[in-house]
């Protein structure tokens, strides 16, 4: 999360964040979802589904709020973008990468049946300025093991742009 850096942001660069992040997704380049309280009234989190690995997947990253780990909400929001990334987009491959120094991060694509592929040296930004890029850990989780897999349990609903089921 390299915008995370910057964080706390003022009013004025956080509204060009989420300007960006509608942008990307609009453009059909990067598809950036919040996690909320179920009445809308404060974000827990946020998600999203990465164009990093290549044709026929996408990458799923996540971050929860310190007051909110440890409720299981990136291991469903990761189950789910799983489901919606092989189901409705039509996608080969789903990946998750991890840095190796994150143990709860790591627990959760090995929870939800994702295979560990490799290590991935010098692949994440520094957590610093002029600090040394970091490795991560991949894992994937192919269509073929989809229904298989512990992330067939969660449920959801997706809708298109204009709020119709799909």
């Amino acid at each position: 999360m390299p915008w995370a850096r910057f964080e706390p942001q003022t009013l004025d660069d956080k509204v060009a964040l989420l300007r960006r992040f509608r942008s990307v997704f609009d453009a059909d380049e990067d598809y950036p979802y919040g996690v909320f309280e179920p009445d809308e009234t404060r974000q827990l989190g946020g998600a999203g589904l990465h164009r990093r690995g290549g044709e026929g997947s996408l990458e799923i990253g996540y971050f929860i709020r310190a007051d909110s780990i440890g409720k299981g909400l990136a291991t469903e929001v990761t189950a789910v973008l799983a489901r919606v990334g092989i189901e409705k987009c039509g996608l080969e491959r789903i990946d998750v990468q991890v840095d190796p120094e994150n143990v709860r991060s790591l627990r959760i694509p090995r929870k939800l049946g994702f295979t560990e592929e490799a290590t991935l040296r010098r692949r994440l930004e520094p957590k610093e300025n002029g600090g040394p890029r970091r490795d991560s850990i991949l894992f994937t989780l192919l269509a073929e093991e989809l229904p298989d897999s512990p992330c067939a349990g969660y449920a959801y609903t997706a809708f298109d742009v204009l709020g119709r089921e799909l």
